[in-house]
């Protein structure tokens, strides 16, 4: 796995495994590999991997039980969702509103462009 620098690596291996749940490879009630088993998949220390299972854990995404391993919780889409939705309205969206605004982009060219985007029409523009 290729590793960003602006974000712990943790969290990166947490978003990935967010992502597998939210494409289906992890249902609900579905046990994930072991912790080394996951960190070697993808060639971090356990430590790191344990870490990243910690996190979900205290989200309540997934749950640990004892002896036996780690599993997908229950609802855990959804609350995956909720947490992708605030950070991106908190944090993501201001930064895009700003940047657009600064460079002339008017609130009817975003809603087009959504609509688009929405009905599967979008293309990038070019330079």
């Amino acid at each position: 796995m290729n590793f960003k620098e602006s974000k712990p690596i943790y969290l990166q291996i947490a978003d990935r495994i967010c992502d597998e749940i939210l494409q289906g490879r992890y249902a609900e009630g579905d046990r994930l590999p072991s912790v080394r088993d996951y960190a070697a998949t993808v060639e971090v220390n356990p430590n790191t991997a344990m870490r990243s299972y910690d996190f979900l854990q205290s989200r309540a995404v997934i749950r640990m039980q004892r002896g036996i391993g780690y599993f997908v919780e229950q609802e855990a889409a959804g609350r995956i969702r909720a947490f992708r939705r605030e950070t991106f309205m908190n944090e993501e969206l201001y930064d895009f509103f700003r940047q657009a605004r600064s460079i002339g982009i008017t609130p009817e060219e975003l809603a087009a462009l959504y609509r688009q985007y929405c009905n599967n029409r979008f293309e990038k523009i070019q330079p």
